[in-house]
This record gives structure tokens, sequence and C-alpha cells, in this order.
């Protein structure tokens, strides 16, 4: 089963920490990352697709990605 996760978060340390996480869960880059102006926040949002193949599960919208 192939499962995705779209990562986001502010322009800062903490959302690269985020996918390096995902990257040593196994989760692998899809794409290239992307930015946004938060016009709220007045500040730059970004966002990192990943992918993950798991083997012997069916998927269920009820399953937390991130534990996967």
């Amino acid at each position: 089963m192939q499962l995705y996760r779209l990562l986001t978060g502010p322009d800062d340390s903490t959302f690269c920490h985020k996918v390096t996480a995902a990257l040593n869960k196994g989760w692998s880059l899809h794409g290239s990352p992307t930015y946004t102006f938060d016009l709220e926040t007045h500040s730059l949002r970004c966002a990192q697709a990943v992918v993950k193949t798991v083997e012997g599960k069916e998927y269920d919208p009820a399953m937390k990605l991130g534990e996967q």
C-alpha cells in the first residue's frame, strides 16, 4: 500500500526537523518543496509531500499516517 502525507509548517528549523523525522521513519520525498506567504501571520509557510510503501496493510481512513 502506498501512503501519502503533505507536511506543512513555518519556514524555520521546526519544518526541517519534521521532514527529517519523516525521512528517518522510511518516508521519501515526493516532488519539490513549496512555499507560500501567510497574509494573516506575515510569514512564509513550507510544504513537502512525502510517500511511503507499507507492506501487509489495508488502507483505513482512520489510520494515523505519521505513525506508519
